[in-house]
């Protein structure tokens, strides 16, 4: 069943098994925050049951473009098209989140982000990344990291 994330009322809806589940919620509300007052758009998650095409895209991007395997068990995903840009967005156990910008134009900004949930240590994976710190009303103190996508996906 699909979530609706709702960013006045946070929730841990999908992610209860994660140990990070109230973080992860707040990561995933500051989100959905961010779609829709810049581009109206409803931050719509599922299960990763129902997503397996887009958690196989953005595994296969992290594969193809830096030999990375998540260890971390997906619990959600989204995939949607805003200003001609393709988004996807993945959130794990261990409260991960990784999300895919891929300009559609040729020569557009195509990009992977990495955010850490609040609290949470680096995945070994991750490990070669420098994460920067972002406050958040709604999920703390937030880390992230990036690199930018250089083929066709």
């Amino acid at each position: 069943m699909s979530y609706a994330v709702d960013f006045d009322t946070v929730s841990t809806v999908g992610l209860e098994s994660s140990p990070a589940a109230t973080a992860l919620a707040g990561l995933r509300a500051n989100e959905a925050r961010y779609f829709k007052n810049k581009y109206d758009h409803v931050f719509t998650t599922e299960p990763a049951s129902d997503a397996t095409a887009t958690i196989d895209w953005v595994h296969g991007i992290l594969k193809d473009e830096r030999g990375i395997v998540i260890s971390a068990r997906p619990l959600e995903a989204t995939e949607f098209q805003v200003d001609n840009i393709r988004m996807a967005y993945v959130f794990y156990e261990d409260g991960l989140s990784i999300n895919v910008m891929y300009t559609l134009d040729d020569g557009g900004k195509r990009a992977v982000g990495f955010k850490l949930s609040d609290g949470m240590e680096v995945p070994s994976e991750l490990s070669s990344f420098k994460f920067a710190r972002q406050k958040s009303k709604l999920a703390g103190t937030i880390r992230g990291s990036y690199f930018v996508i250089k083929n066709e996906h």
